[in-house]
């Protein structure tokens, strides 16, 4: 009989770890940031005295949640066990919101019908892309001043983050501009921070993740100076396709669509200026 719980903090490495043979190439420093995020947020299916799988249910705060990492070991498949743990995950994070809360989760195509069918409804889709050997050089204009992130007051991210993302993570935030073997970048203006990315180390690469920017040219602005300290290894940035600018600027650059999933919410999605953002944080967590 399958048992259905809360997962520990090595079993996360575990799953993680899963991950990386299933090909989602995670950051070298996700299990640590995830868990803190939300150490309430990772459940277990177990079966014979074994981790069969498990998921992400992170709360980021009371009115939004989501749902990922969702990964069942092939040897436990076909056994019910993945439909199983996905509704528990799914009814323990409805339990863990308020009245109101909405869940969202990024769905492969070949999973939509299932998650529509517990309830999920289709919003956007977020491509992957890949940029092979990024050798531009740094090209900092007059108008602007790309710094480092973490020099840039937190209140000052909260309210650009608030915009582009459903509800408040500032510890998440603080947490994953900080994170080890990463770039953070800001672009502060006469405004204030016209835009932040964060490129973190993967096992492959670099992910940049989030990509907010009040324009397009700060988003090139960041994503050549990102490109510029990359030392040539690959960058990888999920984009939504609901800011059509974004996914532009991705293919002038010469970058390849390597993976697509779709943007799918239990509730009413939620209102965001999505033409703010050039680039998600993460699949795994929202």
């Amino acid at each position: 009989m399958a048992i259905i719980r809360r997962m520990e903090r090595a079993e996360l490495d575990q799953l993680v770890s899963w991950a990386a043979i299933e090909g989602w190439n995670p950051g070298l420093h996700d299990a640590e940031l995830f868990w803190n995020a939300d150490p309430d947020g990772f459940l277990a299916v177990e079966l014979d005295g074994q981790m069969a799988g498990g998921g992400a249910i992170v709360r980021h705060n009371a009115l939004y949640g989501f749902m990922g990492l969702f990964i069942v070991r092939p040897e436990f498949r076909g056994r019910g066990l993945g439909t199983e743990l996905w509704y528990a995950r799914r009814d323990q994070l409805r339990a863990r919101l308020g009245s109101g809360g909405v869940i969202g989760l990024d769905a492969v195509d070949a999973m939509i019908p299932f998650y529509a069918r517990g309830g999920f409804s289709v919003w956007t889709r977020h491509r992957r892309y890949r940029w092979d050997q990024p050798n531009l050089n740094d090209q900092v204009g007059t108008e602007v001043l790309v710094t480092d992130l973490r020099a840039v007051d937190l209140s000052e991210l909260r309210a650009l983050d608030r915009v582009c993302f459903p509800g408040e993570r500032a510890e998440f935030l603080q947490a994953w501009r900080n994170q080890p073997e990463s770039v953070a970048l800001g672009v502060v203006a006469e405004k204030g921070l016209r835009g932040l990315g964060v490129m973190r180390k993967c096992l492959e690469g670099w992910k940049i993740g989030p990509l907010f920017s009040r324009s397009p040219e700060v988003a090139q602005q960041l994503l050549t100076t990102f490109a510029a300290r990359s030392g040539g290894a690959p960058i990888f940035v999920d984009v939504p396709d609901n800011n059509p600018v974004a996914g532009e600027i991705c293919r002038q650059f010469g970058m390849q669509e390597v993976f697509g999933c779709v943007r799918m919410y239990l509730g009413e999605p939620p209102r965001l200026q999505d033409s703010l953002i050039f680039g998600i944080t993460t699949l795994e967590t929202g």
